[in-house]
C-alpha cells in the first residue's frame, strides 16, 4: 500500500464539440476542438511542477491528446478502465433530448430518467461504472507515488465518489468542467478532496 501522502490528480479531457454542446459523449471518439487543444497545452506548466509515478489516460483520442499536450506524451499509458460511461442508446444525445425520449404524451409527466440511478439502456449500469472506478482507485493505491489520470466527466465524478467511499449515486454531487484539474488525497488517514474542478490555469492566475 502506498504512503498516505499520496495524491491522485484527475484531469478531465479538454473541450470537444460534443462537450461544448452538452451531448453525452461515451465511446464516440470525438476530437478536441482548436480551443480544447489550446487549453490542453496550458495544462503543461502547472502539471510540470508535480512528480508523478504513474500517468494513465482513457484510450480515447480526446483523453490521450489532452495527456500528450499537457506534457506526458512519453509517459502516458492507456487504461480502458478510465473510459467514459457507456451511454448506450443515449450516446450523442443532450439531456433535453433524452428527457423528450421519456415523455409519454402531452398530459403525462416525464418518466424521470436519472443517469446516477438508472444507468443507460444498452450501455452501462451505475454498478458497472462504479466497479471500474474502484479498480482505478485500487491501482492508484498500490502505486508508490502520485498518480495522474486523464479521463472523462461522469467517470471522473465516479472516481471521486469511490475515493470517498460514498454510494455510487453520489457522483452526481461533483460537477466537473472540461480541462479541469482535481486532486484527491489524504489528511492523516482520511481520504479527502484537496482540490476540485480547478480551471483558473486558463484564466491567467
Amino acid at each position: 500500500m502506498s504512503s498516505t501522502a499520496q495524491q491522485i490528480w484527475i484531469v478531465r479531457h479538454s473541450d470537444t464539440e460534443w462537450s461544448l454542446n452538452g451531448r453525452h459523449t461515451g465511446r464516440t471518439d470525438v476530437p478536441l476542438t482548436t480551443g480544447g487543444q489550446l487549453k490542453a497545452d496550458q495544462l503543461a506548466p502547472r502539471l510540470a511542477k508535480e512528480n508523478f509515478a504513474l500517468v494513465l489516460s482513457s484510450p480515447l483520442g480526446r483523453g490521450m491528446e489532452t495527456a500528450r499536450r499537457a506534457g506526458f506524451a512519453d509517459r502516458v499509458q492507456p487504461d480502458p478502465d478510465l473510459l467514459e460511461w457507456d451511454y448506450g442508446k443515449y450516446e450523442g444525445q443532450t439531456s433535453a433530448q433524452i428527457a423528450a425520449m421519456h415523455f409519454c404524451g402531452e398530459h403525462d409527466a416525464s418518466l424521470d430518467w436519472d443517469l446516477w440511478r438508472d444507468g443507460c439502456p444498452d450501455g452501462e449500469s451505475i454498478d458497472q461504472v462504479a466497479a471500474r472506478a474502484r479498480m482505478v482507485v485500487k491501482r492508484c493505491l498500490t502505486t508508490n507515488g502520485n498518480v495522474l489520470l486523464f479521463s472523462h466527466g461522469h467517470f471522473s465524478r465516479m472516481i471521486a465518489a469511490m475515493w470517498l467511499e460514498l454510494p455510487p449515486s453520489r457522483g452526481r454531487s461533483f460537477g466537473l468542467k472540461a480541462g479541469s484539474i482535481s486532486v484527491l488525497g489524504f489528511e492523516h488517514a482520511n481520504r479527502v478532496i484537496w482540490q476540485w474542478d480547478r480551471v483558473d490555469v486558463f484564466e491567467g492566475h
